[in-house]
């Protein structure tokens, strides 16, 4: 492996980790010694990656402007080509769109044109037929969870009883045939779900929940028992 190569690895590897990461992991990923990880992590710097931390302690990649040419292996790129297909059958136009103009991103800021090995790439999610309520308000939720406001629904349970709650939303599952919304429920006091296909109507109240997204988040992986990159 060129020395040009095992950089560009050592920078996938320090922007897979939210936390400090030891020279010895970092080591063991590449297959090299901990003394050539100190050395490349030393040109790294030197070159204007933002990268933190010391030996004995860990290294972590900070937000910065540096950016190399982007690079992909056959299976990362094929893998961002289903994730991409799999967003468009959402049933959402907006992330459906954003997700074809992030593939044209994608493709044209890599050294080699990979507009054509994109457009070839035999992975495929088949269109089913989405009925209307099961995605109408999937974008309303969307932008609840990311802008951190209350959001005023319309609800009917799986009874058929009708109510209208204060929600503050913090997490959105895909499931098949089904869009479910997690959320902290000002009428329950506690953690609920709700089917977007169950929700008649959906308004952002434009304030900001108290909570940070982060702890909800936090709070409801404890109560379910999920492990944190679930």
């Amino acid at each position: 492996m060129s020395r040009t190569n095992r950089l560009f690895l050592l920078l996938d590897a320090l922007r897979g980790h939210r936390r400090p990461v030891t020279a010895a992991v970092l080591a063991e990923r590449l297959g090299v010694s901990e003394r050539t990880i100190y050395r490349d992590i030393q040109t790294l710097s030197e070159l204007g990656a933002p990268v933190e931390g010391e030996a004995g302690v860990g290294y972590l990649m900070r937000a910065g402007l540096f950016l190399p040419p982007l690079m992909f292996t056959n299976d990362e790129l094929e893998a961002l080509v289903l994730g991409a297909r799999w967003v468009r059958r959402q049933g959402d136009d907006a992330l459906a769109e954003a997700a074809s103009n992030a593939l044209a991103k994608i493709a044209t800021a890599t050294p080699k044109d990979l507009r054509d090995c994109i457009a070839e790439t035999s992975l495929w999610v088949p269109a089913g037929p989405q009925a209307p309520e099961t995605t109408t308000f999937v974008r309303p939720a969307r932008e609840a969870i990311r802008n951190q406001h209350k959001l005023r629904i319309g609800y009917r349970d799986a009874g058929g009883a009708a109510s209208l709650r204060t929600v503050w939303p913090f997490a959105l599952a895909f499931f098949d045939g089904a869009r479910v919304l997690a959320a902290w429920c000002e009428l329950r006091g506690a953690n609920r779900h709700f089917r977007i296909d169950r929700i008649a109507s959906a308004e952002s109240s434009g304030e900001r929940y108290p909570e940070h997204r982060r702890d909800l988040l936090k709070r409801w992986r404890a109560e379910l028992r999920l492990p944190e990159d679930s």
